[in-house]
């Protein structure tokens, strides 16, 4: 059986629960997977997996350095395994900016990254106002109000497709069981 491990980095949780329904839907399809934070990544010691998926959050426009770093630091390690990057954003709630070949922020990433995953995927985030620290309040607001999404700051609103990922875990089930890279 096919050893999958999810590695996340988020900020307010909503990249985990991500994970955990990926890992929930893989476990209804039967295979078994791990999750843990990227920052705990050499604990979780992903070179025991045949495949690694990693879900980032954006903030502020950018996804965390840990991310980039530790790609950079087990870009073989990658290369050698069948992979998966998927993307927590708000800009992912429309729907032409919700796929890889259209969202900025992924856009941005596979440029940026020597790592070229063999899926990607991008997922709709949640916004809730009240979680965030004042500067982010503010910040995510402003952005709202830009992109014309909601700027009351009383809003708690999920717009995740979980049917979405929901395939996406599927996608990831074919390409664990798929040939060796």
């Amino acid at each position: 059986m096919a050893k999958i491990l999810l590695l996340y980095h988020g900020i307010y949780g909503h990249t985990r629960k991500i994970c955990e329904a990926i890992a929930e839907e893989l476990e209804r399809q039967g295979l078994a997977s791990d999750l843990d934070e990227i920052a705990n990544a050499a604990a979780a010691r992903p070179e025991a997996y045949e495949t690694v998926v990693i879900g980032a959050a954006i903030r502020n426009g950018k996804h965390n350095p840990l991310v980039i770093e530790f790609i950079r630091n087990n870009l073989d390690l990658l290369e050698a395994r069948r992979s998966a990057f998927f993307s927590v954003n708000l800009v992912a709630r429309k729907p032409e900016k919700n796929t890889a070949e259209t969202n900025p922020y992924v856009k941005a990433f596979l440029e940026r990254s020597p790592w070229k995953p063999g899926l990607v995927g991008v997922f709709a985030g949640n916004l809730d106002y009240q979680r965030y620290t004042f500067m982010d309040r503010h910040i995510i607001r402003f952005i709202m109000t830009l992109t014309g999404g909601p700027t009351d700051l009383h809003t708690k609103v999920e717009f995740t497709d979980w049917e979405r990922v929901r395939r996406f875990a599927g996608q990831v089930r074919d390409l664990a069981c798929s040939a060796p890279v």
